[in-house]
């Protein structure tokens, strides 16, 4: 089986490698589509923290179990600590994310926990295979309970607060993107229809377009410290 594996930092190696055999509670997934991630360039670079080389990388994918398309969520938890019993599995103190902690999706075929995997229910592979990335933005949104015409501020342009300015606007909100970067700003206008794109920093434009009120509502969506 082919597969594509980090083996240093700045080396990406085309292997040979043993197909994965039939286990209990899991299933072989053939991998159909498959994403690029922040956390798969970064591996790349070396500036990924906690990780082992070589690494096989990869979450952000669609494939299908005997001709059944599905796409998985990524971060397998051990289904037995504190955090798990508390129906929180994110924080399970054993947590393995897949193409981080354990071999991913850069492969021919992947075998994965069967409660991990989620069916297309009617998605292309395409479709599929962005469920991971944009259930990010989804679940911001749906933790910060937007309500339909209040303002949210999306701060970050990039794929994470592209797919969160969508599922605010799904919501109802009126969407600020704020930026560094003046072409990514006009993306947002004139691709993604948002409301209002302004300039990092330029806190007096979003107070006007406001009101003078602020947004009830701010995303971060670019790990810098200076936009935090």
């Amino acid at each position: 089986m082919k597969a594509w594996s980090c083996t240093t930092p700045g080396v990406l190696d085309l292997i040979d490698t043993a197909p994965p055999s039939a286990a209990p509670g899991r299933s072989l997934l053939r991998i159909r589509r498959i994403g690029v991630c922040g956390t798969d360039l970064h591996a790349f670079k070396g500036t990924q923290p906690f990780f082992s080389y070589p690494r096989i990388l990869g979450h952000e994918l669609a494939g299908d179990v005997d001709g059944e398309p599905f796409t998985i969520i990524p971060y397998y938890a051990c289904g037995h600590c504190i955090a798990c019993r508390r129906g929180l599995p994110n924080c399970c103190v054993s947590i393995q994310v897949c193409g981080v902690h354990v071999d991913g999706g850069m492969v021919e075929c992947l075998s994965v926990p069967n409660d991990a995997l989620i069916p297309a229910g009617g998605l292309s592979y395409d479709a599929l295979a962005l469920a991971e990335p944009l259930a990010i933005g989804a679940h911001g949104v749906r933790r910060a309970g937007v309500t339909p015409g209040e303002y949210v501020l999306v701060i970050g342009a990039g794929p994470i607060g592209l797919g969160t300015m969508a599922m605010a606007r799904l919501a109802g909100a009126r969407v600020i993107a704020m930026d560094v970067n003046a072409n990514r700003l006009q993306f947002c206008r004139e691709k993604l229809g948002v409301e209002h794109a302004v300039q990092a920093g330029d806190d007096a434009s979003v107070r006007d377009l406001t009101g003078g009120d602020m947004p009830t509502v701010v995303i971060d969506a670019t790990g810098s410290l200076r936009a935090i």
